[in-house]
């Protein structure tokens, strides 16, 4: 059974220190890049700030503002108090991002130690497994154990596993995966003349629903998505064949005072098990991203039938993972967790902070809005993906704007290689704030349009970059410039990177609060979760896993 890995008490003061810091900062949190020069973004800073940062070196603004295990600091010039209080703060606020074994902040974009024979393939990974898999996402399944991830808890672990996608072309190129492993596979035990298979306890494929988890739906309309059925016998063998394997994950704790726990606990108690906790060798892994409008018309619906009424047994225990669940899928995934008698275990990795529905903004831009049919039974206790909890919902400035939520999603660890490199990339938002400050010289009306990425961009000049951009937004490519203007914003460049960094330092305090609010929210319901930085965050910057199981006296 979980403990708290802080009290409640100690969540709820951070939390209150959270939205204090973030208050006070906002116009930096909330402030656009592109945006430097056409709202003046360096003259809203304290003139003694704009002192202390404007020539400031890449590598410098890395060592004294960005990387928080820098020792030895040496300032070029005095900091102003409220300058280093900023820094200080955000540092012990936010969550710890370093996993075992993983990089220090300051090795940027070196890889973890499964790839450095192969920088494309983990060694901890089989070969099969590798197949149409990325590095990043062959590094998250080995360290999660959880597409490409039912794929491997299946057929690499035995589990029964069902994943739901709201992309039906991406559910029809899973099941062509699986066929293509099988067939691997038995190639390849032919050829050793072996017939077991990749796991001691033969299971069945992965289970591929197409379907769109609806945030305002009730859970028994989420389980009737999955079609998560046991039998009595299966129920049986779940609850006989593997004691030794559930009392591992029962015992998974979480030590008091600690933010965060050795990864190998989760390795060990959850993607290693077969039947732990009752669960009936299930697992439910949900889709990573947001359903395209142009897919509409494939989506599944459901009928919402109380599970009761269905004609079958009483539906299996399961786990229910999400790895990258985009915007409110998450929060879903999670209510579904406190509500759902039958989900014992999860394991949520978010992202896309910025799709998360607010009271603010209840539709988010991006965000696929399904019509909602007269089958759909809407709970009537939905809320929004942010704030979850009703203690962060109740203390002042809690708000979360789309561009600080977006702003979560930056990989600072990548950022700072770029930093202490002095990487060409860092022109790259100079070169888009001069464009945005053209374009609306040109057309006042036009207001940070989105403009697709230009390849190579810093190995241009600006010139060049301008002429492949300006036809992006409706501009003719031989638009004139003004050659001094440009030239006196180009000399601007550092001090561009050294706001932009401000506005990184915030990010991890912003994504802290999110997750935060949900460790909360789950206590509030009253179940204990952890947070831990399983991945290694130079690779996969969203990299923190919030992990729950409910208390053995619930499971019953």
């Amino acid at each position: 059974m979980f403990v708290a890995a802080f009290s409640e008490q100690e969540q709820r003061e951070l939390a209150e220190k959270l939205t204090s810091l973030l208050s006070t900062y906002r116009h930096i949190s909330d402030s656009y890049i592109i945006e430097f020069f056409s709202e003046s973004l360096w003259d809203t800073l304290p003139v003694s700030w704009q002192d202390a940062l404007g020539d400031l070196t890449p590598p410098q603004i890395a060592d004294l503002l960005l990387d928080k295990e820098t020792q030895d600091r040496r300032y070029p010039s005095v900091w102003p108090l409220s300058l280093l209080a900023l820094r200080t703060a955000a540092h012990a606020l936010t969550f710890p991002r370093k996993a075992p074994g993983g990089h220090s902040q300051d090795t940027g974009a070196a890889v973890p130690e499964e790839f450095q024979l192969n920088q494309s393939q983990s060694s901890l990974l089989g070969h099969i497994f590798r197949k149409h898999v990325k590095p990043k996402k062959q590094h998250e399944i080995c360290q999660l154990g959880t597409g490409h991830l039912t794929r491997f808890l299946s057929f690499g672990l035995g589990l029964d596993v069902t994943g739901i996608e709201a992309d039906p072309n991406l559910v029809s190129m899973a099941t062509k995966f699986d066929r293509q492993l099988l067939l691997t596979l038995t190639k390849e035990n032919q050829k050793s003349g072996n017939a077991q298979s990749l796991h001691s306890a033969p299971g069945p494929s992965p289970r591929h629903v197409v379907g769109w988890v609806n945030p305002k739906a009730s859970w028994d309309v989420f389980i009737q998505q999955l079609g998560v059925i046991a039998t009595e016998s299966d129920s049986i063998r779940a609850t006989t064949g593997s004691s030794e394997q559930k009392q591992q994950v029962e015992e998974l704790h979480l030590e008091p005072h600690s933010c965060q726990t050795k990864a190998e606990e989760l390795q060990n108690a959850l993607p290693t098990q077969k039947t732990a906790i009752n669960t009936s060798d299930s697992v439910a892994q949900i889709n990573t991203q947001v359903f395209p409008s142009g897919n509409a018309t494939k989506m599944l619906t459901c009928k919402t039938v109380p599970v009761n009424d269905c004609g079958a047994k009483k539906p299996a225990s399961f786990v229910l993972t999400g790895l990258h669940a985009c915007g409110d899928l998450s929060s879903t995934l999670l209510r579904h967790f406190t509500n759902c008698p039958h989900v014992q275990v999860i394991t949520s990795v978010a992202c896309c902070y910025m799709k998360i529905s607010t009271k603010e903004q209840p539709n988010p831009p991006g965000v696929f809005q399904p019509s909602f049919s007269s089958d759909t039974v809407v709970d009537s206790c939905s809320e929004y993906g942010y704030p979850m909890s009703d203690w962060v919902r109740g203390l002042p400035g809690h708000q979360l704007s789309y561009k600080a939520r977006e702003g979560a999603c930056h990989a600072i660890e990548d950022y700072l290689h770029r930093l202490r490199e002095e990487s060409g990339l860092l022109r790259t938002h100079c070169y888009r704030a001069i464009l945005e400050s053209i374009i609306r010289a040109e057309r006042p009306d036009m207001r940070r349009p989105g403009v697709q990425t230009v390849k190579k961009a810093h190995a241009l000049s600006f010139s060049e970059y301008a002429r492949l951009a300006l036809p992006r937004v409706g501009l003719p490519a031989d638009l004139p410039l003004d050659p001094v203007r440009v030239d006196a914003m180009l000399a601007h460049q550092g001090k561009v990177v050294a706001y932009f960094s401000l506005v990184l330092l915030l990010a991890p305090v912003v994504e802290t609060l999110v997750l935060l609010d949900r460790m909360i929210f789950l206590q509030e319901k009253g179940f204990q979760s952890k947070l831990i930085p399983l991945f290694d965050a130079a690779f996969s910057p969203r990299n923190l896993v919030l992990v729950a199981v409910k208390p053995k006296e619930a499971q019953s």
